[in-house]
């Protein structure tokens, strides 16, 4: 109760902050699509399909017809829930349209702000339950350019963040995408919040009076109603190997540049990298095994010594007649003794179901 209750206030004391946020909108950077995440998010080059719209919106223009696509995830070792949901059709022969919802949310949350009445007395009916959520609504566009191998995409996003009846917020960005293919080399660029996107929050001031003096000496002012994200690039390059008739080989790199100093092995005050290697070997397009490093950080010990930590991620995949079933095992903020999770989802294309 404490500990769900104290996640709370923490996000009024820190995500409402004014200015650039290095960590703002958080929830959108975890990723979808258990194929991605078993490859360590390394698929910024050859994402091609209805995920595309949050991988790389230029991956669109490879939509022949109707897709749709579905993942569910546990996060904080069960506390919190990721949802995603994305469609995706062609407009044309040179472009395709897009559209995805994501929920990162933290439901029925003990509301204790009004246990004790006012003679001092615990109430237990005084409690209520409450949620914080995170919606993400996403409208994606791509079109192939002039030049052959190339395609181009953009996804604006609508944001809109719920902390039961204690603030919410409403806020707009746009990312961009582009591809380029040649010789079985691929190429991709994704800048998420290319505009930066910007947060607006309105505070509830009765419920925040309730809470401001849970921590002493903090929360003692309204945060301010402001929040800017900062820009972030995805630069990735790939290529397939045909192992024989049967089998193919297809690994990516990748570099996630945040413009910050961060953990990340390659750190400045300019701007930090994390690089991620994604490797998926197929089967007649039909059966996949995919493995993935990522997430490479250096920290702190207590004792000063420096230590560096990889994320290693793993998934398998099916596909038949126009269902395909992804999992990933991947570390997506599990706490405890529970390191890593397991991941689901499911993508549907309807072009199979014509023929």
């Amino acid at each position: 109760m404490k500990t769900r209750l104290l996640f709370i206030i923490t996000l009024l004391s820190v995500n409402l902050q004014a200015q650039f946020r290095n960590y703002s909108n958080e929830f959108l950077n975890i990723g979808v699509d258990a194929a991605a995440l078993g490859m360590s998010k390394s698929v910024v080059a050859t994402s091609k399909d209805v995920n595309s719209i949050y991988w790389n919106p230029a991956g669109l223009t490879a939509v022949e017809d109707y897709q749709g696509s579905l993942m569910h995830a546990s996060y904080f070792a069960g506390i919190a829930s990721y949802n995603f949901a994305g469609f995706a059709m062609p407009v044309d022969q040179k472009s395709a349209l897009g559209l995805a919802i994501i929920r990162f949310g933290v439901d029925d949350i003990l509301n204790t702000t009004e246990l004790i009445d006012s003679d001092g007395n615990i109430d237990y009916n005084r409690i209520s339950l409450f949620s914080a959520a995170d919606y993400a609504f996403n409208i994606g566009y791509a079109r192939k350019m002039i030049l052959d191998g190339f395609q181009f995409g953009v996804n604006a996003k609508i944001v809109r963040r719920i902390i039961g009846d204690f603030a919410s917020s409403w806020g707009f960005g746009l990312d961009a995408g582009i591809q380029f293919e040649r010789n079985n080399w691929k190429f991709g660029l994704m800048v998420r919040d290319i505009t930066t996107t910007f947060n607006t929050w309105a505070i509830n001031e009765v419920e925040f009076e309730k809470i401001k003096n849970a921590i002493p000496g903090q929360n003692q002012e309204l945060p301010e109603t402001t929040e800017i994200t900062k820009p972030k690039v995805q630069l990735g390059v790939a290529r397939a190997f045909n192992i024989n008739r049967s089998f193919t080989v297809l690994a990516e790199v990748d570099l996630n540049m945040r413009f910050a100093k961060t953990n990340d092995i390659i750190a400045s005050d300019f701007v930090s990298i994390d690089p991620s290697v994604g490797l998926q070997l197929d089967f007649e397009k039909m059966a996949f095994l995919r493995v993935g490093v990522g997430n490479i950080q250096r920290t702190t010990e207590f004792d000063g010594s420096k230590s560096t930590s990889v994320q290693p991620n793993f998934g398998v995949g099916f596909s038949y007649r126009g269902i395909q079933i992804d999992y990933a095992l991947t570390n997506i903020g599990s706490v405890g003794n529970a390191l890593y999770s397991n991941i689901f989802s499911v993508k549907f294309d309807y072009r199979f179901f014509r023929q």
